[in-house]
């Protein structure tokens, strides 16, 4: 019996003619990248793709936000304006403003419930009023790619339930990636799951890694775990050795206060 391989070889050598593209690998797109701010995860990731979507998935308290705020810092700190589309509203500029991130140079867009929209009964009120806020987010993403102008959107669902983000329709996603290819900027999806699917170019998981204790009692910081997904980009600096996984930390607000 004729092994997968010899299989493969065989069919390839069959339709190379009719189609010269048939089974051939698709080529990695070269992207820009900017630094998120954090060298244990630049060093793994090699940045983050401008022009792309990059999602940052994970659960509540995984780090997520926390890197995302990083990434803006970075840009608001060149000087650089950047939007942060809060579909659930939980966005605190008072650890944004801890992070390093320019508040003058961000554009904070508030998704709230319309009252008009939801209906009296309270079960079917719960299942309209995530996709009333859903609907929002989306449409102040379009008019931020249609402004131009911004260098990185966030576009934080975190605390939107997955069945919920899974419904956006994937025409939305295709649009956003060829948005921001042509605004030439970050859009930095936050989520408990991946849900642009094929249209993100980079897709990295977060995790909480454990606590850091000062003097064995008081909580002085906590430590994260990134681990890249999916990668459909190449660097245009490319490192020799990436970790599969990097560790990193941030310090709790009271003990950055603290040392000042």
């Amino acid at each position: 019996m004729p092994s997968a391989a010899s299989l493969r070889l065989e069919i390839e050598h069959a339709l190379e003619h009719r189609f010269p593209s048939a089974l051939t690998p698709s080529q990695q797109t070269i992207y820009e990248t900017v630094q998120t701010g954090i060298p244990a995860v630049d060093d793994q990731l090699g940045g983050i793709p401008v022009g792309a979507v990059t999602e940052l998935v994970g659960q509540a308290s995984s780090g997520r936000t926390t890197l995302a705020m990083s990434i803006v810092a970075q840009r608001t700190m060149s000087d650089q304006v950047c939007a942060w589309v809060d579909a659930e509203d939980a966005f605190d500029p008072e650890s944004a403003a801890s992070s390093g991130v320019n508040l003058e140079r961000l554009l904070w867009v508030r998704c709230r419930n319309s009252s008009s929209r939801v209906s009296a009964s309270t079960n079917h009120s719960l299942k309209r009023v995530p996709w009333n806020r859903l609907d929002q987010a989306l449409r102040a993403t379009d008019l931020l790619f249609q402004s131009g102008g911004f260098a990185v959107i966030v576009l934080d669902l975190g605390d939107i339930a997955p069945e919920f983000g899974r419904r956006i329709p994937l025409a939305t996603w295709f649009r956003f990636k060829q948005a921001a290819d042509q605004a030439r900027a970050c859009l930095v999806v936050l989520g408990k799951a991946s849900y642009a699917q094929s249209s993100a170019a980079l897709v990295v998981e977060c995790s909480r890694h454990g606590a850091n204790l000062s003097g064995g009692t008081v909580l002085s910081g906590i430590s994260f775990e990134v681990n890249e997904q999916r990668q459909r980009f190449t660097p245009k600096v490319v490192s020799m050795r990436k970790p599969p996984r990097s560790t990193w930390s941030a310090g709790m607000q009271w003990i950055t206060e603290r040392c000042k």
